[in-house]
């Protein structure tokens, strides 16, 4: 938890998040920056600190209660004009962060009653625009398979292998251990710690076992016995590193102007799987982790050839116009 300077009333927040709400430390680190812009902001609004100091110079550690107590709605409006105008904020990140102030000041007046009012509790979120999230066609995804080429070819192949597959998250991804594998199927850890179990097909089986059996031949510096994808000293594989060999991969490829990342080859799985295997949104629902369908709808647009198909079945579509007598 990145809680450096942390005070007291922000950090006991983060462990009941943690403890009690069961949230990842990705997600408690996030609530904790988030957190800290808005009471910087609140610091330099308030003029407790020069109006000319730097966001990132101000320390947070005397915020009190009694400063907490102090802040209204209106604060919050400010807060997220600012974010808008001076931070350039997207409507998606200003409502992240919007959530993150209304759950914090829920906690304190709701769990811990340190507050009376909630001055985020009647803020609406901010309107954002669904966008058609990118992924790559069958054709992209198989030349992303066949022109995979590095030192660690068997474990990179096996990295995209999953990606395109099973459709998990980067995260999911570099947690996997080599225990979490049995027989046809992985339990995957995801968002909050929910586990679920996702089915292997063969594609994955066979890369799975490939690459472990070469795994297991080789002598590593020091070797994390748990861990399925390691790096070349035997640790764990980090995000990063995984992102890194996404981004190779594509390259060669000719791939890489596309803007595709490994979230868009979860996204790729989920809309393979929806398009050309012909999967229900409830099971792409569990499959990809989702905690409620509404959120799997993005990953099932449709296909301008679907689309094609819809507007062809109609029963009128073969009625042809009346010929006009000379």
């Amino acid at each position: 938890m990145e809680t450096y300077n942390c005070p007291e009333i922000i950090r006991e927040y983060l462990l009941y998040a943690e403890t009690i709400k069961n949230q990842s430390s990705r997600t408690i680190n996030g609530y904790f920056i988030d957190l800290r812009t808005f009471f910087r902001f609140i610091i330099l609004h308030r003029g407790l600190v020069p109006k000319d100091t730097e966001l990132k110079d101000i320390s947070i550690s005397d915020v009190s209660l009694d400063l907490i107590k102090s802040i209204t709605t209106m604060d919050i409006y400010e807060f997220l004009h600012f974010a808008m105008n001076s931070l350039n904020n997207s409507p998606a990140t200003r409502s992240r962060k919007l959530s993150c102030l209304k759950t914090y000041f829920n906690y304190l007046s709701v769990k811990t009653n340190k507050l009376s009012v909630n001055p985020a509790q009647n803020i609406e979120l901010p309107s954002t625009r669904k966008t058609l999230p990118k992924y790559l066609t069958l054709d992209e995804s198989v030349k992303l398979l066949t022109n995979i080429n590095s030192k660690e070819l068997l474990r990179d192949y096996c990295i995209i292998t999953l990606f395109l597959n099973c459709g998990m998250r980067l995260s999911e991804l570099v947690g996997i251990n080599v225990g979490d594998i049995r027989e046809d199927t992985i339990r995957i850890i995801g968002k909050g710690n929910k586990e679920r179990i996702v089915y292997l097909n063969n594609a994955c089986l066979d890369a799975i076992n490939t690459y472990l059996a070469e795994r297991n031949s080789r002598e590593y510096k020091d070797k994390d016995e748990k861990a399925l994808f390691l790096n070349r000293n035997g640790g764990r594989l980090k995000a990063r590193r995984v992102q890194q060999i996404v981004e190779e991969s594509l390259k060669n490829a000719d791939l890489s102007d596309k803007g595709y990342s490994p979230h868009k080859l979860r996204h790729t799985a989920a809309t393979l799987m929806y398009q050309h295997g012909g999967v229900d949104m409830l099971s792409l629902k569990e499959i990809l982790g989702h905690e409620h369908v509404t959120t799997t709808e993005i990953y099932t647009h449709i296909s301008n050839a679907q689309l094609k198909q819809a507007v062809d079945s109609s029963p009128l579509s073969k009625i042809e116009p009346p010929k006009v007598k000379k």
